[in-house]
């Protein structure tokens, strides 16, 4: 299916063939028409399904068509609330490319920046505001918000939002909008406590769910090298060595371990910056954007900071530290291997994480495979016990035979590839 067979307008489908898009992701294929029948949505989906084009889409072409002759300040018609300013950035910027051939204003609102310039946009009017729940509350106790005339209204990541501790300020913000308009409700996982939420806020909603949490994207190449810990910042260096790994996505664990990460590669001459909830909202904005653009080549994230980063075509992901939560292991390498495109997911296994392998081999019904043949193994026993059946993979050596002279060649190579945003 293409994106003509949506029952589309003329300018949005005009900005989507500017962005190069012309056969819709399957949330997309489904969720559109729902959504321009004016239906509420649940939506069971993880980052990287186009789940932002899903809803953004509709909502512009919904607005579009309501749209009037301009008398005095717009008011707010649609609000995307969203749990991360990187997230709400990000899509903010799609609205922008879905809408550019549309007279429709959106605004973006976040917290860790002074609100001068989101008050005078405000002020000015807007149709869509994307906002994340601090700022918005704060503004709106500074009556430079009013919810009163919203139409549409998106939660998305209501997972994330419940383990961010966000619930409440959601709850204020449901409080004030209008009984009569249509909610979407997206969320990764649906754990009782984001069932209930979803229970307050949809009528009726038509359940769209697509990529399964247990399923990983089937263009990932998956691998994991068993490696002391001490030992993981030798082969992190060791593989980043290899130019074929243009970028790469690392997760870390903890805010500490993330900058430490961070600066390890760096006094190896790698490119790389830190990304995680310390750093101020400047120095977070800049290092996606410099990942975003190849002038860095390794962004190093915690979990809850990566929930925002959206980078088309990403070829690897590197997970420094395996999650203790399986589910985790999953959002992860989605990062890689989006939208038809395949991907690479390299993950190091200590002795103290062999239990959390176990757990995600278990989740993902299958056995990641292990790469033997690099320069910092562990002992033989501690390896292999405990970790279920892992199969084996033997990466090709050198030439000259050396141990790892060309460890894990199997999965750091790819293609060249040119990143964008979806």
């Amino acid at each position: 299916m293409s994106f003509t067979k949506l029952a589309l307008i003329e300018p949005i489908l005009k900005a989507l063939s500017a962005e190069g898009y012309t056969t819709p992701t399957p949330i997309q294929e489904q969720a559109i028409p729902i959504l321009l029948e004016r239906r509420d949505l649940l939506g069971c989906a993880q980052t990287g399904t186009g789940k932002t084009a899903a809803f953004a889409i509709p909502i512009l072409q919904i607005l579009e068509a309501e749209k009037g002759p301009e008398r005095g300040p717009r008011p707010i018609k649609a609000l995307i609330l969203t749990p991360t300013r990187e997230l709400a950035i990000q899509i903010g910027e799609s609205f922008a490319a879905y809408g550019k051939y549309l007279n429709l204003r959106h605004t973006v609102i976040f917290g860790g920046v002074p609100q001068h310039s989101q008050t005078l946009a405000l002020k000015a009017g807007v149709d869509i505001m994307i906002a994340t729940p601090g700022r918005l509350l704060d503004l709106m106790n500074q009556r430079f918000v009013h919810l009163q005339h919203i139409e549409l209204f998106v939660l998305d990541e209501a997972d994330r939002m419940l383990d961010m501790g966000f619930i409440h300020d959601v709850k204020k913000v449901i409080a004030k909008l209008p009984a009569q308009r249509q909610s979407l409700f997206f969320s990764a996982t649906m754990p009782p406590d984001v069932s209930k939420l979803a229970d307050t806020i949809l009528r009726k909603p038509v359940r769209v769910e697509v990529t399964p949490v247990s399923s990983t994207a089937e263009k990932v190449k998956q691998a994991v090298y068993f490696v002391d810990k001490t030992d993981k910042k030798r082969l992190l260096i060791h593989l980043l060595n290899d130019k074929a790994i243009e970028s790469a996505l690392v997760f870390a664990r903890t805010k500490h371990g993330a900058d430490k990460v961070a600066k390890d590669l760096l006094k190896a001459g790698i490119q790389a910056e830190a990304i995680h909830g310390n750093k101020s909202q400047n120095a977070r904005q800049r290092a996606l954007t410099n990942f975003k653009n190849r002038q860095t080549r390794v962004l190093v994230a915690t979990d809850i900071a990566a929930r925002g980063i959206d980078v088309d075509e990403l070829s690897h992901v590197i997970n420094y530290e395996l999650p203790n939560v399986p589910e985790t292991y999953v959002h992860r390498i989605g990062r890689t291997g989006r939208a038809g495109h395949d991907g690479i997911a390299l993950s190091f296994c200590d002795a103290e994480e062999k239990e959390y392998l176990r757990d995600i081999n278990k989740l993902i019904t299958k056995s990641i495979p292990v790469v033997d043949n690099h320069p910092y193994p562990m002992e033989t026993a501690a390896a292999s016990s405990g970790t279920g059946q892992s199969s084996r993979t033997q990466s090709g050596n050198g030439a000259n035979g050396s141990r790892g002279e060309s460890a894990g060649s199997d999965f750091r190579g790819g293609s060249r590839r040119r990143f964008g945003r979806r």
